[in-house]
């Protein structure tokens, strides 16, 4: 039975989540602000938080300095096709680990995760060497493999637990009634942990969308996605920073919508099992 909490520790607790939750997005409030400044506003010291000079003169020079559009579809491109591609390859192996693992199973897994912990730059030359050779420099094809290939292993995690928390015997009823095996994962346990395979997707897909290393290193202006539009704001001859963030700004609404709008989603699929 869950023990009733008093309301002076439960006004603590409310104050505490509402205190960490703003200094968090405090960094995204204040470039929303400054993008709205002129630029003696945003340098200004000390500084200006809402007595500043406001203007839309930042994004409309944004846009018109650089082709939006075209870096969101680029965006929208590769972060969805590198999910979808993932979860071709992870719903099978999660699968194949979540009710038929062997010996090593576990090992794979953590190998698997350790591959995260790698520094990027630590093969960067071999890959960029080897999608050069492949002709996939600067291609959406190139960059959807490589975001693929570096979500893959929270891809496959992030099923594993989910597909675990589903009972075996209800794949087995199905193999007794004639499934085959694509007709189990299919037609059975996809439903069955579609929360999770969702939560899945959302989270790679904001992974995806804000990845900048790769999206930088692997393109240059046809496949240049929104991390890209960022960074060419910042020019030899200084840093813009009013201009640079309302570039920010459009850059992440995008994201920040998606995420407002699948919130409830995501719990539910982060929490998935988490409660008998």
């Amino acid at each position: 039975m869950a023990r009733a909490l008093s309301p002076r520790r439960m006004w603590i607790t409310t104050a505490a989540a509402w205190f960490v939750a703003l200094l968090i997005f405090f960094p995204v409030l204040w470039m929303i602000l400054t993008s709205f400044k002129t630029e003696a506003s945003a340098v200004a010291m000390p500084p200006q938080f809402l007595s500043a000079d406001w203007t839309l003169e930042n994004y409309a020079e944004v846009w018109s300095r650089s082709d939006y559009p075209r870096f969101f579809w680029n965006s929208v491109v590769i972060s969805v096709g590198s999910t979808l591609l993932g979860l071709l390859i992870a719903i099978p192996a999660a699968w194949a680990m979540a009710f038929v693992p062997g010996k090593k199973t576990k090992d794979l897994l953590m190998w698997m995760l350790s591959t995260k912990m790698m520094p990027a730059v630590a093969v960067m030359i071999p890959l960029y060497l080897l999608f050069q050779r492949l002709g996939l420099i600067d291609t959406k094809v190139g960059l959807v493999i490589a975001l693929m290939l570096m979500n893959l292993p929270i891809i496959i995690w992030m099923l594993y637990t989910y597909f675990k928390e589903i009972p075996g015997e209800i794949l087995e009823a199905s193999r007794m009634d004639g499934a085959t095996l694509w007709g189990e994962i299919i037609y059975v346990l996809t439903p069955m942990a579609l929360p999770g395979i969702a939560s899945t997707m959302l989270l790679n897909i904001i992974l995806a969308w804000n990845e900048a290393f790769w999206t930088i290193v692997l393109t240059t202006t046809k496949a240049a996605p929104l991390s890209a539009f960022i960074a060419s704001f910042s020019a030899p001859q200084g840093l813009f920073y009013a201009k640079l963030s309302a570039a920010s700004a459009m850059a992440i609404m995008p994201i920040l919508i998606l995420g407002w709008f699948s919130q409830k989603q995501l719990v539910r699929g982060l929490t998935f099992g988490a409660v008998k």
